[in-house]
């Protein structure tokens, strides 16, 4: 029979070391600060939010846009967001006709205005469908924010702030996802509740 109770426990320290290290990650913790500033800068001016990812990264960015538009610590005015992950007919739709490396590029394409804020969120760094979106968002004028993992890949350099998780384990990146999203959220909804 395995221990389960110390395989738990090992799981546990791993997630406890990663978010340590983080939490001491100068570069990152500048990039969270940006990114909060200019989210916030961009829902006050009308803007709105928009999310993207797949598979655990399309859930952080639905809940990112829950929080948002509904609250995360106290009461707010609700606040622009839209996560492209959630219409499975336009998903589907835009896979079939298209490619599904132009799922997120192309709702952008049709919603996405200047001044609005795209965040990317892939642990690769290396998904073809949300480096397609941060480059029709950089075209259309749209700020980019990327959460990313392991050396932040081919969207780094198309992310106005790549916020990387320097770690390869991909459950890793994504706890620490869940945390940077927390933490914006509470940094955003601090800013709108004094409104």
């Amino acid at each position: 029979m395995k221990d389960f109770g110390e395989k738990t426990r090992k799981i546990l320290r791993e997630a406890a070391d990663n978010f340590n290290l983080i939490s001491k990650d100068v570069i990152l913790l500048k990039s969270v600060a940006r990114a909060a500033e200019l989210i916030i800068s961009s829902l006050r001016s009308g803007r709105k939010v928009i999310t993207a990812g797949n598979g655990g990264s399309a859930a952080d960015a639905q809940h990112m846009v829950a929080e948002l538009v509904g609250k995360f610590s106290g009461e707010r005015k609700p606040l622009k967001a839209v996560a492209l992950t959630v219409n499975t007919s336009t998903i589907t739709a835009l896979a079939n006709d298209y490619d599904f490396e132009q799922v997120f590029a192309r709702q952008i394409d049709a919603i996405g205005e200047e001044s609005d804020v795209f965040i990317g969120i892939t642990t690769s760094g290396m998904s073809k469908n949300v480096i397609s979106a941060l480059k029709k968002a950089k075209e259309k004028g749209l700020a980019t924010i990327g959460l990313l993992g392991r050396d932040g890949g081919e969207a780094k350099e198309l992310c106005d702030i790549p916020i990387v998780v320097p770690n390869n384990s991909t459950p890793r990146i994504q706890e620490a996802h869940i945390m940077i999203i927390h933490a914006l959220c509470e940094l955003i909804d601090e800013s709108f509740k004094e409104e």
